[in-house]
C-alpha cells in the first residue's frame, strides 16, 4: 500500500519560494503562515457506517445521491499529494440529521484502494487503510 507524504506546516514551501523569487529567506511566523493538518490514516472498520455505504457506491459506479458525488476534488487545501487536475474525485458520506450534504467526504485517487477520509470537510484528511 502506498502511504502519501505527511505535510505539515506551509512554512517549509514559504522558505523555499522565497529563496528562488527572492533570493533571500523570508520570515514567517505562526501569525502568517496557516497551519496544514498531516494527512492520518484510519482503519476501514473505524469509519461510520455511511462511509461504508459511500465506498461500496463507488465500487459499483453509482448510482449516487448528490449531483456533485463524482466530480473532480481540486485539493485547493494543499493537504492531499500534489497531483494533476482530474487526479482526485469527491463523493458525499451522508450525515444523519443534516439538512444539508454535510462535511463528510470520501476523496478517492486513480491509485486502487487510495480512499481518503474527512469528517471537516478538507480541513484534514485519513488514509483508508482496508485491511484493518
Amino acid at each position: 500500500m502506498r502511504i502519501p507524504p505527511r505535510i505539515t506546516t506551509l512554512g517549509g514551501i514559504a522558505a523555499l519560494l522565497s529563496v528562488l523569487f527572492v533570493g533571500g529567506p523570508v520570515i514567517a511566523t505562526a501569525a502568517t503562515v496557516p497551519s496544514v493538518t498531516a494527512v492520518g490514516s484510519v482503519c476501514y472498520s473505524a469509519l461510520p457506517s455511511q462511509a461504508h455505504d459511500t465506498l461500496d457506491l463507488i465500487d459499483a459506479g453509482g448510482p449516487f445521491p448528490y449531483d456533485q458525488d463524482g466530480t473532480v476534488f481540486q485539493n485547493r487545501e494543499g493537504i492531499l499529494p500534489s497531483q494533476g487536475t482530474g487526479y482526485y474525485h469527491e463523493y458525499t458520506v451522508v450525515t444523519p440529521g443534516s439538512p444539508t450534504r454535510g462535511a463528510r467526504r470520501i476523496v478517492t485517487g486513480d491509485e486502487v484502494q487510495e480512499d481518503y477520509y474527512t469528517a471537516d470537510h478538507y480541513e484534514s484528511f485519513d488514509l483508508v487503510d482496508h485491511d484493518c
